[in-house]
This record gives structure tokens, sequence and C-alpha cells, in this order.
């Protein structure tokens, strides 16, 4: 699977025992090897820190599958799995013979997930997108931004929320085959996927015929909610307000008690009246103040705050630290490389993260010999006739 969407969920398999073993080819390569940042800032197919990330603790296999001798290697990794994942356009498996219907004569009981942007049917499933077109589509685009400004670009936003759906999907996958001994077809839509996490948003207008617009960083059910200047050059303090017992706190904290009772900001809807000058007021006093210190002021109140972090301050959190959120491994080219961590802790069987992600060919031999059985001989001859590759 490539880019994102497809490899943070079996990143997560991985992390937790799944032997993953990952097909690529040196003459098509992955989109995410060529994503930034890069390893000491240089592009490269080794170098890409979102492609470590994605794809750590997992084995690599390249192979030509434009072949029939490399689609009958892939052909003999799907007696060995349980599952397969792919994430190309309906056409590609199918003109592969790799297809759901052909890998069930080769194994009965195999579990396969396709996911594409739109699913394997219907007029935009030929469509080869990526998680960029996913968002626009879906409309987060639309609701993205400024009020006064045209729609804001949130990225490859389909493919972070996909992951979690996919996931899911292949865990059911296995337990009904578990429990029936029966293969099953996993057919996955990134946008429908997505489209979840903008319910509000569509029950808004398919119930009151309303479309929702673009109120940058405010919230409906919330005021004041947004990112507020604090001192020092590109330093921010993020606030939200979620009741008017906060908002009586956050007065106190603010030094100006009588907003509490004041009629503009007393309650939530007067409150949302009047953000602007809200803004104002928070912002007076928040650009005064170290974002660190403001944060603490907050808190100590019951107001929900935090200092906005850059990476750099990210990397060094002592919460992140504490629980081992970064983890650093062995890399074939730069020595070391770091990723995240697991994300969830399970008491009893925690995730164990093996390996960087895979190098071009890193794996060929142990997976050729050690999973398939393949002679020595045979890995040569595939070798000599550029499958591997």
């Amino acid at each position: 699977m490539w880019v994102m969407a497809g490899p943070a969920a079996t990143r997560v398999l991985a992390d937790y025992g799944a032997a993953i073993v990952r097909v690529e080819s040196t003459s098509s390569i992955d989109t995410a090897r060529g994503l930034a940042p890069f390893h000491n800032g240089e592009a490269g197919p080794e170098n890409s820190g979102l492609f470590q990330n994605m794809n750590a603790g997992k084995l690599g296999l390249t192979l030509d599958l434009t072949k029939e001798e490399g689609r009958a290697v892939a052909r003999d990794l799907v007696r060995w799995a349980d599952i397969v994942t792919e994430s190309f356009s309906p056409k590609a498996m199918r003109a592969w013979g790799l297809d759901y219907d052909s890998l069930r004569r080769v194994k009965p009981d195999i579990i396969m997930l396709s996911s594409c942007l739109f699913g394997q049917n219907g007029p935009l499933a030929m469509f080869a997108g990526f998680g960029t077109m996913g968002a626009a589509i879906t409309g987060f685009n639309s609701v993205t931004g400024w009020p006064d400004r045209d729609p804001a670009m949130v990225g490859a936003y389909t493919d972070y929320i996909a992951p979690r759906f996919t996931l899911a999907a292949i865990l059911a996958a296995l337990d009904y085959r578990d429990r029936t001994g029966r293969s099953q077809y996993i057919d996955f839509s990134q946008a429908e996927a997505s489209l979840h996490f903008l319910a509000p948003t569509l029950l808004d207008y398919t119930v009151n015929g309303r479309v929702q617009s673009r109120i940058g960083n405010r919230d409906p059910q919330m005021a004041p909610h947004g990112v507020y200047p604090a001192a020092g050059e590109d330093r921010w303090v993020a606030i939200a307000v979620g009741s008017d017992e906060q908002w009586r706190s956050l007065c106190d904290v603010l030094g100006r008690p009588e907003f509490a009772s004041d009629e503009r900001f007393s309650i939530l809807e007067t409150r949302l009246a009047n953000q602007d000058e809200l803004a104002n007021i928070v912002s007076e006093w928040t650009q005064q103040r170290e974002a660190s210190e403001a944060e603490a002021a907050l808190q100590a109140h019951g107001v929900p705050a935090h200092a906005v972090q850059n990476s750099t301050e990210a990397v060094r959190d002592p919460q992140l630290l504490h629980r081992d959120h970064f983890v650093r491994l062995d890399h074939e080219v730069h020595g070391t490389t770091t990723v995240e961590g697991s994300r969830f802790k399970l008491s009893r069987t925690p995730a164990t993260i093996e390996r960087s992600a895979p190098t071009f060919g890193r794996d060929n031999q142990y997976v050729l010999e050690t999973i398939l059985g393949y002679s020595p001989e045979r890995i040569a001859d595939l070798a000599a006739a550029g499958v591997l590759e």
C-alpha cells in the first residue's frame, strides 16, 4: 500500500506482532518515498522521514509485478499470508490477475482489503487520486479557513482519517474468518470513511438546509475559542471556553471580573455574537505574557488552554518523552532514524518496533528464502531475470 492511508493502518498491525511484507518496485516508487522531511535535508528514496514513520517494523520485498515471474512470487506470498492489502485504482489488480476472485482461488480463506479514494465501483471509481483530492471532494476544504478568504487547503486530510477505519475493518474480517473459516473482501472508500468526521455538517444540511461556512479557529459551541498571540515572535496560546463557569474563571485570570456579568459576554449566545470584541480582550492579555506563563495561569483556574508547540518543542515534550512516544531505530543508510511509537499501550501485549522501514531490497533474501522457502538457485534466477527490482 502506498503513501499514508494504507501504510498507517498496517503499521499498527506491525507494532503488535504482525509480519508485514511490503511489496514495491524500484521502477515505480511509492510517492511517500519522495515526501519531506528528509534526512539531512536531501531528497532521496531512502531519506523520507514520513516514509520511515509509516512503514517502521515492516519487511520489504522489491518485486516487478509487470512480469509473470513477479506475479508468481506474489501468489506464493498470498499462500503464506492472512491478509492482502492494496491501494491501487480498481483496474490495476485485475489487470495483473491479483484481484480478490483470483487470489481466493490461490488461498480460499484469504482476506483482502482494497483501499482507494472512491471505492471499487461508481462513476469516480477509476479516478486515481490522493488525500488532497479527497479533502476537496468530501468538503473539508470548504469549511476550513477564514470567512472572508478562499477555502484553505488542509493537505491529504483523508489519509489521516482513513487508517482508523481500515484497521477496524481488517480486524473485523479476521474475527469473521476465525469464527467461520471464510474469506472476506473489504471494498474501502477513503472519501466515504472520512465523511464521518463531517457528520455534524452533513446533518445540519440534511435537517436544516444550512450550508456550513468557514469560521476560522472559532467554534459554534464555545467562545472564546481560538489561538491568541503570546509574547515573542510567532508564539501563541490556544484557549477554548466551553461553559459559563469557565468564562467566569477566565475573567478572573484576565483581571476583569466585571466581564462575567457583562450582558455582552455573560452567556454563550451573547459571547458568540461578540467574538471579535472577545478576541481583542483575550489577545490584549495573552500578548503580554510568555505562552507557557499564560498556559499555566489559565490551567490553574480550570480554563482549557495550552501553548502552541512547534516541532522542536513537541519532540522534547515531557509527557511524550515519559510515554516513550519517539523511538530510535537502526537504519541501513543513516545509522539511526526516529519514528513515532505505537500511540496506545496494551497491558499484556505491548508493542514492539523492531526495525526501521525497509530500504529497497533489504529483506529480499529473508522473505524469499525463510518465509517462502525458495532455494538460492531460484532466488538467483529471479534476480537475473530482473524480477526483484
